[in-house]
């Protein structure tokens, strides 16, 4: 009996499983507790071996819109919110330069 209560306990935490991580720039903070991230990456080309910029742009859930265009942010990623959102912002990295 007391076998069967460690194993069901220690279930859930084998569930738990790795949440990426990207960092980008801000680049749409227009719609509500939403924001537009883009995330540059630079991989070697197949052939020619030169590094290839590429982009993603994700949608993000930004609870208390702190987020403006230009800050550089650190996104996590988390379960579906809308049909588009599949990140959250866990934290801002650096804020936009104002002047």
């Amino acid at each position: 009996m007391a076998d069967e209560q460690t194993t069901q306990a220690a279930a859930p935490e084998q569930a738990r499983r790795f949440k990426r991580k990207l960092t980008g720039r801000v680049t749409s903070d227009k719609m509500d507790k939403t924001v537009v991230v883009e995330v540059v990456r630079y991989s070697p080309h197949a052939v020619y071996k030169k590094y290839v910029r590429t982009r993603a742009r994700y949608k993000a859930h930004d609870e208390n819109n702190e987020c403006k265009v230009g800050d550089r942010v650190e996104i996590i990623e988390h379960r579906p919110l809308s049909r588009d959102k599949r990140w959250k912002v866990e934290r801002i990295v650096q804020r936009a330069v104002t002047e």
